[in-house]
């Protein structure tokens, strides 16, 4: 059966899903959602002896139903391989009382090449199955991680052109260099004077500038995003979720159904929204929490019913959780409004005039499968200091938000069943930040590759292949604007005046 998708306002018909992935946003600005969630079609004890592209494509094919067995398979083959620093892709680490889901093994060291890896190879698919002609031009914002990991991804890939628009001072220094050093003839980085989501503000304003899009279509162009807006991005974070919990199972950390928490750090919902997938597809998960840093609005929204992003955005060591508008928790109000479109549209419209919205009791009811938790930045240093004293095991800034928020929830609840932590960026990202946290005073006069080094020695592991590259990579990517020119810098790039 054909698993069509539909616009969260209502105002689009239903496409297939490569026509989704193509699209990007939906027409009317709402968000592409399954017409129904597929339940899983293979039980947990197969899923167990599967590989993680095997699992990969026992979930993607229940949601990509017009790509072909052959096709999907191709796009998962070219995706997962020796670009991932570990066969099993996404490792388990069992630390401290829970289980890390290793996300960062991927070429840019974030759990965004989960999903971008292979994001290329169904747009291009997509195109081909549609007799797309034009030039695919992806259009995306970052905090930092999606930026390098879309960059990467479509790096150089024929009939596609890349443009990333980041906040020029609200990134790390790795990933700034890592976005300004990449290579390619068909990309484009633009930091912006501004925050990420002026920047996001920004993308989703030229998407729906329906006159740029008729200009772009006559010279041979049409956008498409690499953004967790697009349900492209979304299907295959679903996977390592299944993935973990058949791993576990393998392992025999698990019995066969027993329930499994997941905590994720959380910046624009989309990593947590796919664990939520997952859960309606079957598989047995408990608790979803979602972990936010001192930018807590989807905290306040789990714990009040209230989103409200009126309020000071507030530059953290965990940048790409530094976010006051979670885009994809639009797919999740959709939901719980009993797939109500205009109810859908009301709260959008609010949070673009007043900066918020308030859901009904009713839809609060719907939320009984999330917990909000935060942790402050102390908190957050503090945990990758005690952790590392205790297990030897480093870990980030975005992954301790989230180690934080699960043992406030224990604490808060009792709740004993097993936790699986999406760990979502390698230390080696953000290592200024984990190196202070543990000994500030011995590791503070160091540059960022002395910290590296230093890293690389204190948790006996090897410095990954896509640091050890920015040691000598050349900046290629200088261009700066302010929020109201990234429009203009598009048309400049494309040679569209």
């Amino acid at each position: 059966m054909e698993l069509k998708y539909k616009s969260t306002r209502g105002g689009q018909t239903e496409v297939t899903a490569s026509q989704a992935i193509l699209q990007g946003l939906a027409g009317d600005g709402g968000l592409f959602v399954p017409a129904q969630i597929p339940r899983l079609d293979v039980s947990l004890k197969e899923l167990a002896g599967m590989s993680y592209q095997e699992t990969a494509y026992e979930v993607m094919k229940l949601f990509l139903t017009d790509f072909t067995e052959e096709e999907l398979k191709r796009c998962i083959a070219c995706a997962y391989d020796e670009k991932f620093d570990t066969e099993a892709i996404a490792p388990l680490a069992k630390v401290d009382g829970a289980y890390y889901l290793e996300l960062f093994h991927g070429a840019t060291i974030a759990f965004k090449d989960m999903a971008l890896s292979i994001l290329p190879y169904l747009m291009t698919t997509a195109a081909r199955k549609n007799q797309i002609k034009n030039e695919i031009i992806i259009l995306t914002a970052t905090s930092g991680d999606t930026g390098k990991a879309a960059l990467a991804g479509f790096a150089d890939v024929p009939g596609t052109r890349i443009i990333v628009f980041y906040p020029k001072d609200g990134v790390s220094p790795i990933q700034e260099r890592q976005m300004v050093t990449q290579k390619g003839e068909n990309t484009m980085v633009v930091g912006i004077r501004g925050n990420f989501d002026d920047a996001q503000n920004g993308v989703k304003a030229i998407f729906g500038d329906q006159e740029l899009k008729k200009e772009l279509l006559e010279a041979g162009f049409q956008f498409s995003s690499a953004n967790s807006i697009n349900i492209g991005r979304l299907v295959p974070q679903i996977v390592y979720y299944v993935y973990a919990y058949a791993k576990l199972l393998e392992s025999g950390e698990l019995t066969e159904g027993e329930t499994l928490n997941v905590v994720v750090p959380t910046g624009n919902f989309g990593n947590i929204l796919a664990a939520y997938y997952a859960k309606q597809m079957g598989l047995p998960v408990g608790k979803l929490v979602c972990a936010s840093n001192d930018n807590k609005v989807l905290y306040d929204f789990f714990r009040t019913g209230e989103y409200d992003r009126n309020r000071p955005f507030i530059l953290t060591t965990s940048p790409s959780m530094d976010i006051l508008i979670s885009s994809n928790l639009e797919r999740l109000l959709y939901r719980i409004a009993g797939e109500d479109a205009g109810k859908d549209m009301e709260l959008m419209n609010l949070l673009g005039t007043e900066g918020r919205y308030e859901i009904t009791p009713g839809m609060r009811e719907q939320l009984s499968d999330f917990c909000g938790y935060y942790a402050s930045e102390k908190e957050t240093a503090a945990k990758i200091k005690k952790v590392y004293e205790n297990t030897g095991y480093v870990m980030d800034t975005h992954t301790a938000v989230a180690a934080c928020a699960y043992e406030k929830y224990v604490d808060e609840t009792k709740d004993s069943a097993k936790t699986v932590i999406a760990s979502t960026a390698s230390p080696y990202k953000f290592t200024r930040s984990v190196m202070d946290a543990i000994d500030e005073k011995r590791y503070s006069g160091m540059t960022d590759f002395e910290l590296i080094d230093e890293l690389s020695a204190i948790s006996n592991t090897d410095v990954p292949n896509a640091v050890k590259e920015l040691r000598t990579a050349p900046v290629r990517h200088k261009t700066v604007c302010e929020v109201n020119e990234m429009k203009k810098t598009v048309r400049e790039f494309l040679d569209v005046r």
